[in-house]
């Protein structure tokens, strides 16, 4: 394996909204890093570190890729998920490591093989969610088998939000750090989980009806509904005596019942429809089959059966589609016009935080019969006049990806961070750039999370 001074230059491709922590993070310990991207708006900074450069880059531009993966040592891919497999493909032509923040797909998984057979290491999933959500809870996870105990019950829940300060001028009580077109499109998703052992299976018409809340300490009351298929991670997790296994998001009061209505109004599918000529108001009134826009709060109040003053209304209401504005679209998808809508009216500004919340409840049971409820949280703030919490949370576990990689670590293979050979260095150097979970054991199991 390739020596730390010999592995000191890293190319990162992207960079958006959550890039500046990693490049920071890696200039300032020293590595060559070149950062390449189409849009070098956000990495002008990288110009005033003699150890940093920026290069033009366009990600469909094969040979140009080729080269920028065989010139460095190891390869951080912030790109859409959608061209991770092209620079791993490249990273397994070149013999390179690789480390992104995204989800294993299939085509990345399907190069593990290959990558064991060459000695480099395709780290996954290092971010926030997922990243250190697999950390901190493997780490717990291990603790538990490693007396001998099982994880009867586990609930991972986390959330982007803005700060409480700054969530009171919208019904959402949302804000962006990031592009709402991925969070709009993922609010179509079904989910699955597992519950007291049973198998529940939500469709996308009740993703947002499927809620529950949790009082975090610190925040307050926040709704959670569930993320995508938990039961995946009964074989990533290794907990196969889990009768509960759930993973949920984190939302303030009046997400959740505003999706829902934006979903029933069919306002978020990338379905492709004709809107040439109409307003807003002429939008929805179709969505609701009204004959005009005559009256349209109160016709769209019924169609929802919510009062004309309830937070879906007052939602619709502050994004615009009660207006007599013209759309000035064509062929087009009602979930890029509630998205657009999202961007003009929802976008965290400069001088408010963002945070990030984080909880783990296990349920652990010993071989004595005893019973613990184990939590693990962490809060995290955007950093006013600095990065976002966001950005801090999902860029710097890459960023230690990379410093364990360069540092030498044998791992070879496609990998999450689940084992502890990643885990604990990388939670240990979280710790100390101030990114920690508050673990408490020993709790009352009465106390446990409970859905229903």
């Amino acid at each position: 394996m390739k020596t730390l001074n010999r592995m000191k230059k890293i190319c990162i491709f992207g960079s958006g909204m959550v890039s500046r922590p990693i490049i920071m993070y890696l200039l300032k310990k020293g590595f060559e890093v070149t950062v390449a991207s189409n849009d070098l708006a956000n990495a002008d900074f990288v110009q005033l570190y003699p150890n940093g450069k920026t290069e033009e880059f366009d990600v469909h531009n094969q040979e140009q890729l080729s080269q920028l993966v065989s010139e460095n040592d190891i390869i951080v891919s912030l790109l859409p998920y959608i061209f991770h497999i092209d620079v791993a493909h490249q990273c397994i032509r070149h013999r390179k490591h690789m480390v992104t923040t995204s989800y294993v797909k299939p085509e990345m998984q399907a190069l593990d093989n290959e990558a064991r057979k060459l000695g480099i290491a395709l780290l996954n999933e290092m971010g926030l969610d997922p990243g250190i959500d697999h950390m901190s809870a493997m780490r717990i996870i291990d603790y538990i088998h490693g007396k001998e105990g099982e994880v009867e019950e586990f609930y991972s829940l986390c959330g982007a939000l803005p700060a409480p300060e700054s969530s009171h001028d919208n019904p959402f009580r949302y804000k962006f750090s990031w592009s709402p077109k991925g969070v709009v499109l993922a609010g179509n998703n079904s989910a699955t989980y597992k519950r007291k052992g049973s198998i529940m299976e939500i469709p996308t018409e009740d993703l947002f009806k499927d809620v529950f809340t949790v009082d975090f300490p610190d925040l307050e009351t926040l709704d959670v509904y569930p993320n995508r298929n938990s039961l995946e991670y009964i074989d990533i997790y290794k907990i196969p005596e889990a009768k509960t296994i759930f993973r949920g998001t984190f939302r303030y009061r009046g997400w959740c019942e505003s999706l829902d209505a934006l979903k029933y109004l069919k306002l978020t599918l990338p379905n492709q429809e004709d809107m040439t000529g109409l307003t807003y108001a002429q939008f929805l009134a179709k969505k609701i089959r009204a004959n005009s826009t005559d009256n349209l709060k109160q016709k769209t109040a019924d169609y929802l059966n919510v009062n004309i003053n309830s937070t879906p209304v007052q939602s619709l209401d502050f994004l615009g589609f009660f207006d007599d504005k013209p759309m000035n679209r064509t062929i087009d998808s009602a979930y890029e016009i509630t998205s657009d809508l999202m961007i003009d009216s929802m976008m965290m500004n400069s001088n408010e935080r963002d945070m990030c919340a984080m909880q783990h409840n296990f349920i652990a049971k010993y071989k004595d019969g005893r019973r613990e409820m184990i939590v693990s949280r962490l809060l995290d703030f955007g950093i006013l006049g600095g990065d976002t919490s966001i950005a801090r949370t999902v860029a710097l576990p890459a960023a230690l990806g990379v410093e364990l990689l360069a540092e030498g670590s044998p791992l070879a293979g496609v990998y999450r961070p689940v084992v502890p050979e990643i885990y604990n260095p990388v939670l240990d150097k979280l710790a100390v750039l101030g990114i920690s979970m508050q673990e408490t054991y020993g709790l009352d199991v009465k106390n446990m999370i409970d859905s229903q």
